[in-house]
């Protein structure tokens, strides 16, 4: 019997139109666009205004992808919502989504591992098809950082953005699809990058709300440390794993946390940076939508057998990395 893979068979992106340039950060906090370009690599990033949330931006992902691959919403049985900022705590964001999109064969649920969580949703899905039970997996990578991020805090507004990416994962047994991936979780970390209030220890009240404890709090620096490292150690282990030399990787698509962080893993990984996915410049971090994204973008530059590895670092501290064979 033929080993079936996961493959991505289609692979769509949204981003809101509103564009908040560094120019425009310089009259919100004190900082100006050399400094955060020569720290970050961002330029400007996407917001989306008016009152939607995640999910309005995957609407119009899914439906691009659906267009794309000429199949119906129905036709789903999936859906793996990863997210950091959800609609709302509950009814999950998955299940907002597919009734938004008419995917009424389609059961799902949202996946939290900040910024990993489209590595985790992507292996994640990938058991759902390789075991047999599904043929039609979506794997939906989005947030609306904006609604958690206080643009008083020069340290942390200049960072995120929002956006949102999807791919479809089918069958697939001529050995293209995830090959591999190595996930790793230490919580130890998540005292570094969190949001303090929301939750069941400490839900809405006045006192967290004038605190300003439901906005994201990060201590940059620890987060760095960590990320530096332990990105650009997991992309290079999957490929030890795999017996792969750098020539044998076609892509690096790293997430865009940090230009420093995915030069790291570039050289860590012994790439050159004409194989590398970077977007950042453009969107800053979207979070889970960082990766989809970018294969969004160099979607037409992907060829059928190119090796791809994907490597995230995320609060919690969440980390992990793919490895797949491109399979169209």
């Amino acid at each position: 019997m033929q080993k079936i893979h996961a493959a991505i068979t289609a692979v769509n992106g949204y981003v809101p139109e509103y564009i908040l340039t560094n120019k425009e950060l310089e009259g919100m906090v004190d900082t100006n666009d050399e400094w955060i370009t020569s720290r970050t690599g961002i330029k400007e990033r996407r917001i989306l205004k008016g009152h939607f949330g995640t999910s309005e931006m995957a609407v119009h992902a899914v439906n691009g992808l659906l267009k794309k691959r000429g199949i119906s919403a129905d036709e789903i049985d999936l859906i793996i919502f990863c997210t950091t900022t959800p609609d709302m705590a509950f009814p999950a964001s998955a299940n907002i989504l597919a009734d938004k999109i008419g995917a009424i064969n389609a059961w799902g649920y949202d996946l939290n591992a900040a910024c990993s969580g489209f590595v985790f949703g992507l292996t994640t899905g990938s058991q759902f098809i390789e075991s047999g039970k599904h043929q039609k997996v979506l794997v939906v990578g989005g947030d609306k950082m904006s609604s958690i991020i206080n643009y008083k805090d020069r340290s942390s507004c200049i960072i995120f953005g929002d956006g949102c990416g999807a791919v479809l994962l089918e069958p697939n047994t001529e050995g293209y699809g995830v090959i591999d991936s190595i996930l790793r979780s230490d919580g130890s970390g998540g005292q570094y990058l969190k949001q303090n209030a929301g939750g069941s220890l400490n839900p809405a009240s006045h006192e967290t709300i004038d605190n300003d404890d439901h906005y994201l709090y990060q201590e940059g620096q620890a987060v760095f440390k960590f990320a530096v490292t332990n990105m650009a150690d997991v992309a290079a282990e999957v490929m030890e794993r795999n017996n792969l030399s750098s020539e044998d990787v076609d892509w690096l698509v790293p997430h865009q946390a940090n230009k420093r962080i995915i030069d790291a893993t570039t050289n860590r990984t012994g790439l050159s940076s004409d194989k590398v996915m970077v977007n950042i410049e453009k969107y800053g971090n979207t979070t889970n939508g960082t990766i989809p994204l970018c294969l969004w973008e160099w979607e037409g530059k992907v060829k059928k057998g190119d090796n791809l590895i994907l490597a995230a670092f995320g609060g919690g501290f969440t980390w992990g990395s793919v490895y797949l064979k491109w399979a169209y």
